[in-house]
């Protein structure tokens, strides 16, 4: 949508500086004069920056900037770590888990408290009421078609098109992508990834037995030179990249790099799997575009689910596998893997009624409070020169403190029963020896969260100092 476009470029301006806090935007009838559009058109812009918090409307007056820049006054980030790719293997997954229960500063999620269980009941009822007497038939191996279409019509607000046809639904956003991987690799070819990579792709990527190529992230994304060079070489037969918001560091590609990317791909038919579970979790700014966005020629195959902007135990996920459509569905159609007809209808309900954008909402809102809240609170509390991301979406900050050793640190933290993931989970290479991952989905002010966060600081301190 047009709106949604100028509203992006306004958003950029503000961040680039030109447009600075409290600064008065053009009226209404310059801003439709200056962009050639109806004025409807132009106050649907700002009232949609105004939602997000970009602007502000003062009566009689008009909109001012509400929000200044964020690359003014920008702490130190984690160090982003250069190095020549080359293929590695990842390791097999640990089947065992020392914590049966998700543990506030472990896995990457939200307080279970947020979530709408009262309106997500009432869709279950609709979606058993509507299912009547063919709750014994098997479900679709594509998913149901309503479900696909209320997805299409989601995605479409925020100028992403796509039809109910091209899509599958899946058993989440891992399932998603395994079949994407089943259906454009085979065992022993490697895959490109992002340094650091969420472990979970690891994990996946080591159970499948694959090879990955890491690639050095920089600021915008990843860096695309090497990347571009291992597909050069042959070394790669796909690409797996979390694009918005990645996982551990928080970094987004810029349209720029998710455009490129996409010409790469295509220039050189490489597949590339986008993870895209962070999407729609941005707090800073306009929900950004996939790269799946500028694919035209099916070489993107962009994954995505609710499993972190509802409730990962629904595991209801989805895959727009482009030129690989009909592998996928077959790989499906092997495997029986049809998902919950009644989960599939329930959440298509809570989607059309509304609920899931006024529940995104919440949660953009309160993660972007605790963000603030954690930094405050690591920059107070960690031994000087420490480190913390600034990401714009997400649960998840990336820390690094001089001299941790981040080994110690994980024994006493199980010892403690304190879930922390530390550098080493995110990189088949010893790259990150100082850095860990917290997540921030839980509210600061949580008495086990403040309980295990003094706890955690404790335990740095203890493991920062050099004997």
């Amino acid at each position: 949508m047009l709106y949604i476009e100028l509203a992006r470029q306004c958003v950029q301006q503000i961040e680039s500086g030109q447009l600075v806090l409290h600064s008065k935007m053009p009226s209404l009838r310059k801003f439709r004069l200056q962009h050639n559009v109806s004025m409807t058109t132009a106050l649907n812009c700002y009232q949609h920056l105004e939602s997000l918090g970009w602007l502000i409307a003062k009566p009689q007056s008009g909109y001012y900037v509400a929000q200044k820049s964020q690359l003014t006054d920008k702490p130190e980030l984690p160090t982003l770590v250069s190095f020549q790719s080359s293929a590695t293997k990842p390791k097999a997954p640990k089947l065992h888990n020392p914590f049966s229960n998700p543990s506030p500063l472990g896995i990457a999620c939200y307080d279970p408290e947020l979530i709408p269980i009262n309106k997500l009941q009432l869709s279950f009822r609709r979606a058993m009421k509507q299912q009547g007497t063919q709750l014994s038939d098997y479900p679709e191996p594509q998913g149901e078609k309503i479900l696909r279409e209320s997805l299409s019509k989601h995605f479409k607000n925020i100028d992403f098109h796509f039809s109910d046809t091209q899509c599958v639904i899946t058993n989440g956003c891992l399932d998603a992508i395994c079949h994407a991987i089943e259906v454009t690799t085979i065992v022993g070819d490697a895959v490109a990834i992002s340094s650091p990579c969420y472990s979970g792709l690891l994990d996946l990527l080591g159970g499948m037995n694959r090879r990955v190529v890491e690639i050095p992230s920089v600021e915008h994304g990843i860096d695309l030179e090497q990347l571009e060079k291992q597909m050069q070489l042959g070394t790669i037969k796909a690409g797996l990249f979390c694009t918005s918001h990645m996982n551990p560091q928080g970094i987004s590609m810029c349209a720029l790099q998710k455009k490129k990317l996409v010409d790469l791909a295509t220039q050189y038919k490489i597949p590339i799997i986008e993870d895209d579970v962070y999407l729609e979790l941005g707090y800073q700014g306009v929900i950004p575009l996939p790269a799946k966005h500028w694919d035209r020629k099916g070489y993107i195959l962009w994954c995505g689910s609710i499993s972190k902007t509802i409730a990962a135990g629904y595991r209801l996920g989805w895959c727009l596998p482009g030129r690989y459509f009909n592998a996928y569905l077959q790989k499906r159609l092997l495997a029986n893997q049809g998902g919950s007809t009644p989960m599939q209808l329930a959440i298509a309900d809570f989607i059309r009624r509304g609920d899931y954008i006024r529940h995104l909402k919440k949660i953009r809102l309160h993660i972007q409070q605790q963000s603030l809240l954690f930094t405050a609170y690591l920059q107070k509390n960690l031994p000087i020169k420490s480190k913390v991301s600034q990401p714009t979406g997400g649960f998840v900050l990336w820390v690094e403190v001089p001299l941790l050793n981040t080994r110690k640190l994980r024994k006493l933290a199980l010892i403690n029963k304190l879930d922390v993931l530390i550098g080493e989970n995110f990189t088949t290479l010893d790259l990150y020896p100082h850095c860990f991952r917290l997540n921030i989905g839980f509210s600061i002010t949580n008495k086990e969260v403040e309980l295990q966060l003094n706890i955690l600081v404790k335990l740095i301190i203890e493991c920062s100092t050099e004997k």
